[in-house]
């Protein structure tokens, strides 16, 4: 069993503490959302999480079965994704996932064709990611976290550039292959976003 300790966490960019003397228990199979504005920390509270960046007080720990996991065996675990977490637009689709594969497994053994089928993007295999529009890129992003092999997802942000079609495919991926996940979201209190979420985290509680 999975669980993330958020244990006195404080993280400050020069002389300014976005947050302070945050602790929080995140359990196996939990869904949170971290509510805020537009800078308030919430991004930054996830990139803390996901090791991205480091606090500058605290510290968090990932335990699998009360044993403390290494920091490789977490980055293994996680899968993210953000509008500012940039795809490598040289690859075509397919070149893309066949890329992500080496590093990732996909749930389920999926093929990499099955994996298209489920992002809807069977017509733009062979589409170089720079082609694509905002929206594509972000749905690619979306499934390639969701679908991949590991027990805990940070989405940051996740229905950012989806129109009102992709975010039902947005749900329905939730519904489909997060049940099971830790699941940890970002949001500008869009309820489109997190309405699958039994915790909240709020980062300006934690203002100093």
């Amino acid at each position: 069993m999975l669980s993330i300790s958020l244990n006195n966490l404080g993280k400050k960019f020069n002389r300014e503490w976005v947050f302070r003397k945050l602790n929080f228990q995140i359990n196996t199979g939990d869904k949170i959302v971290i509510l805020g504005g537009n800078g308030s920390g919430k991004s930054t509270l996830l990139q803390v999480i996901s090791g991205f960046v480091s606090p500058n007080e605290g510290e968090i720990i990932y335990s699998n079965n009360e044993t403390k996991m290494e920091d490789e065996k977490i980055k293994d675990s996680i899968s993210f994704a953000s509008p500012y977490l940039q795809l490598t637009e040289d690859f075509t689709t397919f070149e893309l996932i066949e890329h992500i594969r080496i590093f990732k497994p996909f749930i389920n053994n999926l093929s990499s064709n099955e994996l298209l089928q489920i992002l809807e993007l069977s017509h733009a295999k062979d589409k170089f990611i720079k082609q694509f529009s905002s929206g594509m890129k972000q749905r690619l992003k979306l499934g390639l976290a969701i679908l991949s092999d590991v027990p805990v997802l940070l989405l940051d942000e996740p229905v950012s550039n989806l129109d009102k079609q992709a975010i039902e495919w947005y749900k329905n991926m939730i519904r489909s292959y997060a049940n099971k996940k830790t699941v940890i979201v970002c949001s500008n209190a869009i309820s489109e976003e997190y309405t699958f979420c039994n915790k909240e985290l709020t980062v300006t509680d934690f203002k100093p």
